[in-house]
């Protein structure tokens, strides 16, 4: 995001227009957007500063940052919730969320999406510690000597 422009432009727009000139007016004068004079003066109407306001996201965590302790508690209960039914269990508490949100505060809360070990290895595959033996021993592929 683009950085906010200086307090003194902001405030030599603001004083051209409180002498009676347009937005448009003070816009092309100070060459700047039409848009940055409505919202400057918008901005004064509301707050009486010319300050800019914070970019980005508030803090606060979004709207699972009240339901975190729920579903942390939810997850040590059962211990494998998909996320499909964290969203339908916090639907039914009056929130709704999609599942990367769910999968987002899951990562925050330090549950994380791991394989189970009990599953049966692969067979196609070598694993790691052997190595696959291709017809030839010692000696390079492109040799000509037997």
């Amino acid at each position: 995001m683009a950085k906010p422009l200086p307090m003194a432009l902001r405030e030599r727009v603001a004083a051209f227009v409180d002498e009676g000139h347009s937005n448009r007016e003070a816009s092309r004068h100070f060459r700047v957007s039409p848009k940055f004079v409505n919202d400057l003066m918008k901005l004064r109407r509301e707050t009486g500063s010319l300050s800019p306001r914070r970019q980005g996201h508030g803090i606060g965590g979004g709207k699972l940052a009240d339901h975190a302790a729920f579903v942390g508690r939810r997850m040590n209960e059962t211990g494998e919730l998909t996320l499909d039914e964290l969203c339908v269990e916090l639907e039914g508490r009056g929130v709704t969320v999609h599942r990367s949100s769910v999968a987002r505060l899951l990562h925050r809360l330090g549950f994380s999406h791991k394989k189970r070990h009990s599953g049966r290895a692969s067979t196609s595959a070598p694993t790691s510690g052997t190595t696959a033996s291709f017809g030839w021993s010692g000696a390079s592929p492109s040799s000509t000597r037997p």
